[in-house]
């Protein structure tokens, strides 16, 4: 089969091979999210406010999408390497359309949602009528979304990174440039502000979807998605929540997080509120690239595993740890160095600034020792073993940090809550070892 060589090349090299697309895919993607929130800052405080609040909700819609689709891929990835591929055609099948619907839900619940969401954390009339004008238009794109990501996870599956990396370019490139455009009415475009960044954020996300359906219908893909004929649905639609479902739960708890230290930060200040956002939208720079190595290695691992190649299996995980350790390097160097220069993106307010820089001093100490919980995270449901990777996600982003954070802010106030963060890396670190060497026993 055409995808015989993850469990024949040399590693390092198959690794760099599968992880490079995604992880300049995730670059790209990060680079977004930082200018789409810079230029969104430009408007004012209250609305760079406003999308921090409404951030949780995207958050929650990307990872039910991405999640469910992270199962397919697992099953996908195990079928092929057992050389099952009309099955595995059958699970990309019912993969896309079940979160197709997964989109359609996720758009009504959503939208009706919102009022009540924000005001739940502010009672600025000027906040909360922001981030409805946002809101009631970028949820309006969650099947594109559903679609773009379904496909993301399919072409990963079949070793296909470089299309995939075509396809996430795309939509961020346009992105990138329509904001301007559709924010300030640069040229022809009309200023629409904040919801001209809604506009362009859908826009994208459409492209993306569109970009992988020209992909499909060039036959890059070596499966066939049908409506009909389907094996074995129910037995590979349980596979895929199995997995997806633990997914789904790993991603979404980043949003239960900032919800809840949206909460508590507001306590003290809204100017909290707002770097917790500029410091979510700075850290995708470095967790997205580490995302994009953890998105080569799944299919990777998956099909090693389906395939019996115990050995390197073990290769492929020390491999990836230490890629995206040297990632994480890179980030902390950065936080300690230049704090004011990051956080000064999104805000000219010399008070907010020196904060945030605060902050990003004291949470960046976490992030070198985070890699064996992301990478452990994401191998884990490379191999189907999707309950003990969402045990690691419950210890980063609820067990131990929302307890700590909200003893550590009764003593220390805001510095509580970022103290909280680097605290719980290191303890979680020492679980995901733990976790990790005994569900792979097999391979030793």
């Amino acid at each position: 089969m055409d995808q015989v060589f993850m469990k024949e090349r040399p590693v390092l090299p198959l690794v760099i091979f599968m992880a490079l697309p995604m992880t300049l895919s995730m670059l790209v993607s990060s680079l977004y999210n930082i200018v789409d929130s810079y230029f969104v800052a430009q408007i004012s405080e209250d609305a760079m406010t406003a999308l921090s609040l409404v951030y949780p909700v995207q958050n929650l819609v990307t990872s039910i999408t991405v999640g469910f689709a992270i199962g397919v891929n697992a099953v996908i990835s195990f079928l092929l390497g057992a050389n099952q591929k009309e099955q595995a055609d059958s699970a990309a099948s019912l993969g896309l359309w079940l979160n197709i619907l997964h989109g359609a839900v996720l758009t009504v619940g959503c939208l009706l949602a919102m009022p009540a969401f924000l005001a739940m954390f502010t009672d600025s009339q000027a906040t909360i009528s922001l981030g409805l004008r946002y809101s009631n238009i970028v949820f309006w794109f969650c099947i594109p979304i559903a679609v773009g990501m379904s496909f993301e996870k399919i072409f990963q599956a079949v070793g296909k990174m470089t299309a995939t990396m075509v396809c996430m370019l795309i939509g961020c490139v346009a992105n990138i440039i329509l904001d301007p455009l559709l924010i300030f009415g640069i040229g022809p475009f009309p200023a629409l502000g904040i919801e001209g960044a809604a506009i362009a954020t859908g826009l994208g996300q459409c492209m993306t979807m569109v970009a992988y359906l020209v992909f499909y219908a060039t036959g890059a893909l070596p499966l066939r998605i049908r409506l009909r004929g389907l094996t074995s649905a129910g037995f590979l639609t349980r596979r895929m929540y199995l997995v997806g479902i633990p997914a789904t739960l790993s991603l979404a708890l980043a949003s239960l997080l900032i919800t809840v230290l949206n909460g508590i930060l507001s306590a003290f200040s809204q100017t909290y509120v707002l770097i917790l956002g500029a410091y979510y939208k700075l850290q995708s720079f470095l967790y997205l690239t580490a995302n994009g190595v953890v998105q080569g290695i799944r299919p990777l691992m998956g099909y090693n595993y389906g395939a019996g190649e115990y050995r390197r299996v073990r290769q492929i995980f020390r491999t990836s740890l230490l890629i995206i350790a040297a990632v994480m390097l890179v980030g902390t160097v950065l936080c300690l160095a230049v704090p004011g220069t990051l956080i000064g993106l999104f805000t000219d307010n010399a008070e907010t600034i020196r904060l945030g820089s605060g902050a990003l001093r004291i949470i960046s100490l976490g992030f070198v020792v985070s890699s064996l919980s992301v990478t452990a995270s994401g191998a884990l449901e490379g191999l189907g073993k999707g309950i003990e990777s969402l045990c690691i996600s419950l210890c980063r982003y609820t067990v131990i940090i929302l307890p700590l954070a909200w003893v550590l802010s009764r003593f220390l106030g805001a510095d509580g809550v970022w103290h909280a963060f680097w605290i719980t890396e290191v303890l979680t670190a020492a679980l995901s070892w733990f976790i990790y060497r005994r569900a792979t026993s097999f391979s030793r």
